[in-house]
């Protein structure tokens, strides 16, 4: 089922919804190849703990931007959106459909949309870092909303690192942080946005059947496994869920019986985070992700 003129599909929405396979199911049947469009799925080893498909589960399906880090590697939204552009057009070249699939809102909209990711200034960051540890977030939300009232009404008052770097852009560019953040419009190349969900209950239930999964699987084996190869060293890799709690455990602040409670507990509390984000964008076409038919239902949005 290929057409003369290929269009992206995204397969976006909370963890544990099933995008991972749906987005393998699309790719067979429309003569395509996966694009990973999950932040912690870019680094090498971690893969019980993000639930990175097997070789196997991929069903031959060749899938990009997966395994492209080591742990150590901070992972960066502008150099996905180079890497992932490239890839997806590459694709579209070849007459091959690409399928973005992927929880990480930020990372999708940055492939789709007109998102521009301006440099930084380590003196001002630093500088803005202080600032926010002596005087608190509000304050430098106040001072956010005087000079940029845009993006202050799109920053929560509490998210201080956020806040810092819209103030950051504010003083080094001399531009509106607000004119850096995307804009509403067309998604880049007419992709078909798919957005899969769950009754929240039920995926209350997948999520902590996954962390019991992910715990009997071996993830606390395969976190010392990456914490002699840098793990702890890595600023984005470390902070990943399960693997922040697995390490506290490594440290003695709780037992392994807690940090898969607290694994389970932060993961639902994520999936409410992804549903809200996704949820405000009004290309995404939803569907049931428990629907016998969904295979069928999604090719039908095609």
């Amino acid at each position: 089922m290929t057409t003369r003129s290929p269009r992206p599909v995204a397969v976006v929405g909370p963890t544990a919804t099933g995008k991972s396979d749906l987005g393998v199911d699309l790719a067979l049947r429309l003569g395509g190849e996966v694009v990973n469009a999950d932040a912690m799925q870019l680094y090498r080893g971690m893969d019980i703990g993000t639930a990175k498909l097997t070789v196997e589960e991929r069903r031959g399906v060749p899938h990009h931007l997966l395994d492209v880090l080591d742990v150590t590697e901070t992972a960066s939204v502008a150099a996905y959106q180079r890497q992932t552009r490239r890839t997806v057009e590459e694709l579209l070249a070849a007459g091959r459909v690409p399928v973005l699939v992927g929880g990480s809102g930020l990372y999708v909209r940055a492939v789709l949309d007109e998102l521009e990711f301006p440099g930084t200034d380590p003196e001002v960051r630093a500088r803005l870092e202080a600032e926010l540890a002596e005087v608190g977030p509000a304050a430098l939300h106040a001072r956010l909303a005087a000079v940029d009232p845009a993006a202050a009404a799109a920053i929560l008052p509490g998210n201080g690192r956020r806040i810092v770097r819209a103030l950051e852009v504010v003083e080094i560019t001399g531009r509106p942080f607000s004119a850096t953040m995307p804009r509403p419009g067309p998604a880049r190349y007419g992709t078909v946005l798919i957005g899969l969900d769950r009754e929240p209950a039920v995926l209350d239930e997948r999520v902590d059947e996954r962390v019991r999964r992910m715990f009997a699987a071996g993830l606390i084996d395969e976190v010392r496994a990456l914490e002699a190869e840098g793990l702890r060293e890595g600023r984005t890799a470390s902070r990943a869920l399960g693997y922040q709690q697995v390490l506290a455990a490594l440290d003695g602040q709780c037992d392994m019986d807690t940090a898969a409670a607290e694994t389970a507990r932060a993961t639902r509390r994520f999936v409410r985070r992804q549903r809200s984000w996704f949820r405000r964008d009004k290309r995404i076409t939803w569907l049931d992700a428990a629907r016998p038919d969904l295979l069928a239902a999604a090719l039908s949005l095609l």
